[in-house]
């Protein structure tokens, strides 16, 4: 059959297998395994099994899965877990509450400040969200801030872990396009940072245009007025996570140790605190360790089965059909960006990032490698480096992921904070409350592919 053919079939059959709720993980492996009998043949599939197609398929799939880099991934979930279960989070929330206590709109700016610390220590999203739902949510609610509000800056916050280092997202796309990871951090680190600060210059503008969105404290009945002297006072609850901070992304910035070995630091400094702080006890090590394991599965599984997927495409001669007809479609380069932009918020609707990075990128990578990407501004020794195209396109796809954790009617955003929620707040009023975020990543997105300078600004160095 011929690979137009089956790349048709294939499409309908990824649709008609996430309809029906079969995982995705299992469906990619389902689909890997019928391109290949469709290309193939069943005959010349399975009577060749030691040296065949499935042959080569395996090699893939251990040579990603025994990756050393990929070691990282749940050694930084068990940091998020133990930050969830241990008091350092919430302790970090009161020590920021009091700085900004008579700031308009404060608790929200707490919020995101909170989330941009979280994901320097750990890049995981669900948990961010889910622990802001908890802490942030019901102190938002009673002083009576605005709902959209107050949904909106949770989750759109708790998903910077898509962008800010050391995130799991570019950890992924630097093993499949094997790419610098430590590259892909420092490009990272300015777009990152500015799509933080437009959430919280945009919190600050709204509440003073509409302060009635959100009241100050100090105008509710028996509001505590903060000194100087509580504010010194609560600093430790503040540098205690800025360190662990600096434990991680020093670490790997400085280029003292590799993103795994900072992984097992930033572990071993969270124990460290929560020992210090008395909230030691195994069943609190327990229960990370057992968040630790589902979460490592669920991401392994889908690794799995994309990574066959994307290898049986890859073999029937996949992505050559789908890179000569984007190509030969005559688009300029950024149509073309656009196109493939428009694809990552398409399947960042319906699919979890680790299955769209496995199965897209292979396919989208080399053509974005082969245009004249001079057009957007990329010059000089920038266009004549591979390796430098491809941390900006990875940075790109990672602000596209941003978006996708808000977007309806699968945000997965929507679903961590509904976990834990208010029963009345239903999952349209969640959606709603996305909408200006998901404007704000799109201007970013925007202003990230078509000025690629600033992802470039510290990837030089």
């Amino acid at each position: 059959m011929d690979i137009g053919t089956i790349s048709l079939i294939l499409l309908l059959a990824m649709l008609a297998l996430l309809a029906i709720g079969m995982p995705l993980g299992f469906a990619s492996a389902v689909l890997g395994v019928m391109v290949l009998v469709l290309k193939f043949g069943p005959d010349l599939l399975f009577s060749n099994f030691g040296t065949g197609p499935l042959n080569l398929l395996a090699q893939r799939m251990y040579g990603i899965t025994t990756n050393y880099v990929l070691v990282s991934v749940p050694l930084f979930i068990f940091m998020a877990s133990l930050l969830e279960r241990s008091g350092i989070a919430k302790g970090m929330y009161n020590s920021l509450n009091i700085w900004l206590s008579r700031t308009r709109g404060g608790i929200a700016i707490v919020t995101s400040l909170m989330a941009i610390v979280m994901a320097a220590m750990s890049g995981i999203i669900g948990g961010e969200v889910v622990l802001l739902g908890l802490i942030a949510l019901p102190q938002m609610l009673r002083l009576g801030y605005n709902q959209n509000l107050a949904v909106g800056t949770i989750c759109a916050s708790g998903s910077l872990g898509t962008m800010i280092p050391p995130s799991i997202v570019l950890i992924f796309y630097g093993l499949i396009t094997e790419t610098s990871i430590h590259a892909l951090f420092k490009a990272a680190f300015l777009p990152g940072f500015i799509l933080a600060g437009c959430y919280i210059l945009y919190i600050a503008i709204r509440t003073r245009l509409y302060p009635e969105q959100a009241p100050l404290p100090s105008d509710q009945e028996g509001a505590v007025a903060y000194s100087f002297a509580d504010k010194i006072r609560a600093l430790p609850g503040l540098l205690a996570p800025l360190g662990v901070v600096f434990v991680v992304l020093g670490s790997i910035y400085g280029g003292i140790t590799g993103i795994t070995e900072a992984a097992a630091m930033g572990c071993v400094a969270v124990l460290l605190l929560i020992v210090a702080r008395q909230e030691f006890s195994l069943e609190l090590v327990r229960d990370a360790l057992m968040r630790t394991f589902k979460s490592t599965g669920t991401i392994i599984w889908v690794t799995f089965g994309a990574t066959a997927l994307a290898g049986a495409y890859t073999i029937s001669g996949g992505p050559t059909y789908v890179a000569n007809l984007i190509v030969g479609s005559d688009l300029p380069t950024l149509g073309i960006l656009l196109v493939m932009m428009l694809i990552f918020l398409i399947l960042g609707a319906f699919m979890d990032w680790v299955g769209i990075v496995l199965l897209v990128m292979p396919v989208f990578l080399p053509i974005v490698l082969k245009l004249p990407v001079a057009e957007l501004g990329l010059t000089g020794a920038l266009v004549d480096t591979p390796r430098f195209v491809s941390i900006w396109f990875g940075i790109v796809f990672c602000v596209a992921m941003q978006v996708s954790f808000l977007s309806p009617p699968f945000g997965p955003a929507a679903f961590y904070l509904k976990s834990v929620a208010p029963p009345h707040i239903s999952l349209p009023d969640i959606f709603r409350g996305f909408l200006p975020f998901i404007a704000i990543q799109i201007v970013v997105l925007a202003l990230v592919l078509l000025v690629p300078e600033v992802t470039m600004l510290f990837a030089e160095g």
